[in-house]
């Protein structure tokens, strides 16, 4: 079996396991994992596209040859219960909080089993790897998994994959060199592919997001807010009313 489906395995058979034991109560769907070479150009273009502080693989790890992204989806009652409200539901609250330790434990063990078979890893935070002044990311999931053929971006500037946009990203960089993903050149979003939908604006009540332009500090105020009505349960900066019960919500709608 090639390394990057033996990956896919451990990812895939981690996360039952951690389901059966872990006595979380947010229950996901099969993950998605891709892989993208570190000589990707476009690696070098993050610095121009997002800010200079955001790392290059090779910053974090300096014998990297590839960037392993992997997309774990909520199950769509989760998805379905941050519908409406003005606040983050409970349920996407609590997914966003044990999804974020998922990812946490998820590389670590895939780190160590790369490093028995001799080869260097180098896990990378779930999130809060921003600057929250600038909210500048120095590692940016979504980009990353775009590089690596994850999927396209959407109007609400999340990753739009072939199982949809609600869930959790996460990435691990290694020296181990394995074939990359293609990248497709199609549109995953709707309103990018023919202007028909723009579902993820109207559920925006807090005109962080618009047509033209995203306002990062607005948005960013209101998952500070769910933080603090969720603070029992952890750090949820979240929101994620844009992509709740939308086309994209659970499959790319344009290959639909």
């Amino acid at each position: 079996m090639k390394i990057a489906e033996e990956i896919r395995d451990w990812i895939r058979s981690f996360i039952k396991e951690f389901k059966r034991t872990s006595g979380f109560l947010t229950e996901w769907k099969d993950p998605i994992v891709s892989f993208a070479d570190v000589n990707d150009p476009l690696f070098f273009k993050l610095k121009e596209v997002i800010g200079k502080s955001h790392a290059h693989p090779k910053e974090l790890l300096v014998n990297a040859s590839t960037v392993i992204v992997y997309f774990i989806p909520f199950n769509d009652n989760i998805v379905v219960s941050n519908r409406g409200l003005n606040i983050c539901s409970k349920e996407w609250a609590r997914a966003y909080i044990e999804t974020n330790k998922l990812i946490t434990e998820i590389n670590g063990f895939i780190a160590q089993k790369l490093k028995s078979r001799g080869f260097d890893a180098k896990p990378t935070p779930a999130t809060h790897n921003f600057n929250e002044e600038e909210l500048i990311s120095d590692w940016s999931h979504k980009h990353v998994g775009y590089i690596a053929g994850l999927g396209d971006f959407g109007l609400h500037q999340m990753l739009i994959t072939e199982k949809g946009c609600c869930g959790r990203l996460g990435s691990i960089i290694t020296s181990a060199r394995i074939e990359p993903t293609k990248r497709t050149e199609k549109k995953y979003c709707l309103y990018f592919y023919n202007k028909s939908c723009l579902k993820c604006v109207e559920n925006c009540i807090y005109d962080a997001l618009k047509i033209e332009n995203f306002n990062k500090q607005k948005c960013y105020d209101i998952c500070l807010e769910n933080a603090r009505i969720y603070s029992d349960l952890g750090l949820v900066d979240a929101c994620g009313k844009c992509v709740s019960v939308v086309p994209c919500s659970f499959k790319n709608p344009v290959s639909s």
